[in-house]
């Protein structure tokens, strides 16, 4: 029987069981919901998601947790972080987790979003054996299946004659999509991890390809061995200062980061996502003495590259796709190594750090001249230095950095937040990045998607004026002073945000959502044949009203309008009203419903919709034209430690007889998708 099949009359059988009943639902996973409906990429959110999960099974010991452990937990910003340090520097030790309550800066709803992922023990950490700590850590185990119902192209039926000339046309491998996990962990001092995966498409198991899986990926990071602070082996993510010479870890939404605009240096973190770019391969150390920190790492990996004739790199090729023979041709076809250093000295006020990155490739790396990219590297090396600091005093918050390139371009970011209290938060960033400026692993706050041709200043703030009542708005505005892509001359934008919610009480809340971004891009005017540059602006407006009920059942209702105009043309268009049913009153059973109506004019005012999925994944479909998405997820319980989780998806277009174009393109107005996930812990 094959695999697919099989997932299908299980995932039956056991919905057959399901009747929805009891359960709280927890508050940090639907916080990390909200974070991806304001636009945190799906990397990000899963990153996370796995930290988070590892952290609530391995929780930390306020007795025993350091200042740099609290500002690297991701729920809780910088300013949070100290004042928890500080209060706990002078109340150790400590009895219960509830009195984190007495933490002046931190308010209710935070304070029960961040206690599931701290409990109270001894003081002085038991010293284990290799032995006792294998018996007591944690093992689990995480199993993946995806696929899509209908026929696209590329598992088409081919003649020998057409495939000779176009090769492409056909998919190597399988219509589905499956992965496995294997994570060991013991409290925050071991994690250790195995990833397999394949795309839809790729080969698995074939005869001519031996490996199985597509990708694979491992980490192992030890911590607390004397001076040796961390060390980590295999995959794994980085970031030093503010982001400017290097960041792999997490990236901020505008919108979430009103107060967290201030990044911090982070250890080494474990990769543990099925994404195959966006993480270092070798080995990190960060060693302490005193005050001083000393972080140093090497990475060897091997990428995907679009190459010229002459085999240089002329783009880099992130997607993780291998279905055809073009793309296979592209696997690990460059290599690249990247060595760093970071020396930080802290103490309870100021942070000091000085970063170095030298980076080579295996190949020249040089991209086909244009305008926008004239100042781009083009070498088979590369190396950038900066300096970052971070300062508190009381309430006041400062910190930036500013890096080098080789060339001698420098790129600067600085910041101020202000938290007179729990209930008020100001934030300013001011950032400088030129077009000569390169770093090839660098990613800060922004509006453009690379640290170069950037200058901007952004104010944001997060407020509850009244007891029911918070906000949280920012204005941010930017120029690029070079031609960009799609942009043949210097141009400029805004990026205003607001976001208001009113609860009705402990249960109930309305949320207005307003958010209107210009800037400018090439356009046909008046003619086809016409290059001019013209404005053009995005509004979104949201209203939500959110119930939960005693009974474990909870609702959402959605109301999302999208507004595109561009100067000189008619306005653009889109509407979508969703509703969202979710149960979590058992501990066995839970379940969620969605269905939603959208009609968009074009793919420029296209409309977004979270939808809950599988457990470790998040999925926020856009849709544009005119359709009905429906979607129905649940999670059984079958024993305190083995669980299973499907969701099926169905989108039915109303405008139009296929789906998607090239080898995605489905013949038909449905797509109907099946997801399923196994985890068992041990």
């Amino acid at each position: 029987m094959k695999l697919w099949v099989f997932h299908i009359i299980l995932a039956a059988a056991l919905c057959a069981n399901c009747s929805f009943a009891k359960s709280q639902s927890n508050d940090w996973r639907s916080h990390l919901e909200q974070l991806a409906e304001e636009g945190l990429d799906d990397t990000t959110i899963e990153n996370m998601f796995q930290e988070l999960t590892m952290l609530e099974g391995n929780p930390m010991n306020l007795n025993r947790v350091s200042r740099e452990q609290l500002e690297q937990f991701p729920l809780i910003n910088y300013e949070q972080a100290a004042h928890i340090a500080d209060f706990l520097d002078k109340n150790r030790p400590v009895y219960t987790v509830y009195e984190l309550r007495n933490v002046s800066y931190l308010d209710f709803n935070t304070v029960k979003l961040i206690l599931p992922f701290f409990f109270v023990g001894e003081a002085e950490e038991e010293q284990l054996s290799v032995q006792e700590i294998l018996n007591r850590g944690r093992h689990e185990v995480q199993s993946r299946f995806d696929k899509t119902f209908q026929r696209r192209a590329g598992y088409g039926d081919f003649s020998d004659s057409v495939l000779q000339r176009y090769p492409n046309r056909k998919y190597r491998g399988e219509d589905f999509y499956t992965s496995v996990k294997y994570a060991f962990t013991y409290r925050d001092r071991v994690q250790f991890g195995l990833v397999g995966e394949k795309d839809p498409g790729e080969p698995f198991l074939r005869k001519n390809y031996p490996a199985g899986y597509d990708h694979y990926g491992f980490h192992l990071i030890i911590r607390e061995l004397g001076k040796l602070k961390t060390l980590a082996v295999g995959d794994y993510r980085l970031s030093f200062g503010q982001g400017l010479l290097l960041n792999n870890d997490f990236s901020l939404s505008k919108s979430w980061g009103t107060n967290t605009v201030i990044r911090r240096t982070q250890e080494p973190k474990r990769h543990f996502s099925t994404a195959e770019s966006g993480y270092f391969r070798g080995v990190a150390a960060v060693f302490q003495m005193g005050n001083v920190t000393v972080t140093s790492f090497y990475s060897n990996k091997r990428f995907d590259a679009n190459l010229s004739g002459d085999g240089q790199i002329t783009s880099f090729k992130t997607d993780g796709y291998h279905r055809t023979s073009l793309e296979i041709e592209k696997k690990n076809n460059s290599r690249e190594q990247v060595t760093g250093v970071n020396i930080n000295y802290r103490n309870e006020q100021l942070q000091l750090g000085v970063s170095g990155i030298y980076h080579a490739y295996n190949r020249m790396y040089c991209p086909v001249v244009r305008e926008y990219n004239y100042y781009s590297l083009r070498d088979s090396s590369h190396i950038n230095a900066s300096m970052d600091y971070a300062y508190r005093l009381n309430r006041l918050m400062l910190a930036g950095e500013t890096a080098i390139a080789r060339n001698g371009a420098t790129a600067t970011t600085h910041m101020v937040q202000y938290s007179p209290s729990g209930l008020f938060s100001l934030s300013a960033l001011y950032r400088h990045f030129p077009i000569s400026y390169n770093a090839m692993h660098a990613q800060a706050f922004s509006e453009g998607s690379r640290v170069e041709n950037e200058n901007g200043l952004y104010i944001g703030a997060t407020f509850n004026p009244l007891r029911k009542i918070s906000a949280t708005t920012y204005i941010d505005l930017f120029r690029f002073p070079w031609p960009k892509s799609q942009v043949d001359k210097p141009s400029a934008g805004f990026d205003f945000y607001f976001l208001g919610t009113y609860a009705v009480n402990q249960n109930a809340n309305f949320e207005l959502r307003y958010k209107i971004k210009q800037k400018e891009q090439n356009a046909g005017y008046p003619d086809e044949n016409s290059r001019t540059v013209l404005p053009h602006s995005t509004q979104k407006i949201r209203l939500r009203y959110n119930h939960v009920l005693k009974s474990g059942w909870d609702f959402r209702t959605t109301f999302d309008a999208a507004f595109f105009r561009q100067k000189y043309f008619p306005q653009e268009k889109g509407f979508m009203l969703s509703q969202h049913a979710g149960y979590r009153g058992s501990e066995k059973i839970r379940g969620d419903l969605f269905a939603g109506f959208f009609k968009s004019d074009s793919y420029d005012s296209r409309l977004y919709s979270y939808e809950r999925n599988i457990l470790t994944t998040f999925y926020m479909p856009s849709f544009y034209g005119k359709g009905l998405r429906l979607a129905v997820t649940g999670r059984y319980t079958i024993t305190p430690r083995l669980s299973f989780s499907t969701k099926i998806g169905h989108t039915r277009y109303f405008d139009r007889k296929t789906i998607g174009s090239g080898t995605e393109q489905i013949s038909g107005n449905r797509r109907t998708d099946l997801f399923t996930y196994w985890q068992w812990r041990f």
